[in-house]
């Protein structure tokens, strides 16, 4: 029985035929596909597809080639390039009211920082020519007629929640910025990431459920994954927050080990919330006071006072025991309005095992979280 074509990837045409040259060096029979046979328009990107047989081989080739390091190289030129233009806010959606809320901060934050706002949809089809018999008409034409009404549907909805936005800056309840709006075909974490590299956005603000909510939604495990596999700063918005505005945050708690990447995201935190009149409450995540003494404070507050004399900093030593709930007892008492912490890129087979501390406050808490990386 002849092996049948999975989609390996879906990449630009460019990184496609790289990829494709990578693997057929390696005796793996590559086929390159559109996205979009409607409207290829809609997709910039093309499907990598190979033998479901040659998977394991081709994911080997993969991981040991680091076919992308040239391709990352000229993103990291044109992202120096970009340093100069206007920054740019990503925001994407699901058309829930909990992403609603997501582009209204997004959009009052990008009035404040003299921004522009992408906001962004990725749907996802079931329907691919892999899962077709060859010369089934009807079923090819099955498949055309549903991604056509996905992709109307999308389209819809896309109007609807630009409309929205539009009818508020209209009345004043949402400051006039620019923005725009991409649909792309996909899974949506890829596509998010995926866009993210192509949009260079200074910051990435979605929408997530809150911890109350059992059902796990889309844009929520969705948020994780990106949170965890890209560079850009992550705002993820719980759909219980009672503003629009991150100019009514008033405390704002920076979780730290005080490493030195600790200490460079800090630099970049400093920068997301330039202009913002808020009270940071610095606090250990580890648990262990011996982490934490009088010491290793003083050093601190010396090294915190020198860099940002401006800055209203505070410090806290949570309680013992479970982290996550000393946590959320500290973000009580203290009335924090945002949590903002630094996450590390791990492989696939650390985030399986050990979700790191970003991703489980993510799902545990009611109150916004700025991620960022190191």
């Amino acid at each position: 029985m002849e092996d049948r074509l999975i989609t390996l990837a879906i990449h630009t045409f460019e990184k496609a035929q790289m990829l494709k040259m990578i693997l057929e060096s390696e005796g793996i029979e590559v086929y390159i596909h559109n996205v979009n046979q409607i409207q290829p328009v809609i997709s910039a990107g093309v499907r990598v597809r190979i033998k479901e047989s040659d998977l394991p081989h081709a994911l080997r080739v993969i991981e040991d080639a680091k076919w992308m390091e040239n391709a990352n190289a000229e993103e990291e030129e044109k992202a120096k390039e970009a340093k100069s233009k206007r920054k740019r806010v990503l925001v994407p959606v699901d058309f829930s009211d909990y992403s609603l809320k997501a582009c209204e901060i997004a959009i009052n934050y990008a009035h404040k920082m003299n921004a522009e706002v992408m906001i962004m949809h990725a749907y996802y089809s079931i329907y691919y020519p892999s899962a077709i018999p060859l010369g089934d008409t009807l079923a090819y034409q099955a498949n055309e007629e549903s991604t056509r009404q996905m992709l109307e549907r999308v389209q819809g909805d896309m109007a609807s929640i630009c409309g929205e936005i539009d009818a508020k800056m209209e009345k004043g309840e949402l400051p006039t910025v620019k923005y725009d709006y991409t649909l792309r075909e996909g899974l949506p974490e890829e596509e998010i990431i995926a866009y993210g590299k192509e949009y260079r956005p200074d910051i990435i603000i979605m929408g997530t459920r809150g911890k109350d909510q059992k059902d796990i939604d889309l844009i929520g495990s969705v948020t994780g994954e990106v949170i965890e596999m890209n560079k850009v700063p992550v705002l993820a918005i719980p759909e219980n927050v009672p503003f629009n505005d991150l100019g009514a945050v008033k405390n704002i708690a920076f979780a730290t080990s005080f490493s030195q990447r600790d200490l460079i995201a800090f630099d970049r935190f400093m920068e997301v919330i330039k202009g913002y009149d808020v009270h940071i409450h610095l606090f250990n995540i580890s648990t262990s006071r011996d982490e934490w003494n009088e010491i290793r404070l003083t050093g601190v507050r010396e090294y915190f006072q020198r860099q940002y004399p401006e800055a209203n900093i505070t410090y806290t030593v949570l309680d013992d025991g479970d982290l996550l709930l000393a946590i959320e007892k500290f973000v009580r008492d203290k009335q924090i309005d945002l949590i903002a912490l630094t996450t590390y890129r791990r492989n696939i087979l650390a985030r399986i095992l050990n979700p790191s501390i970003a991703k489980k406050m993510l799902f545990h808490t009611d109150t916004p979280l700025l991620v960022m990386h190191a």
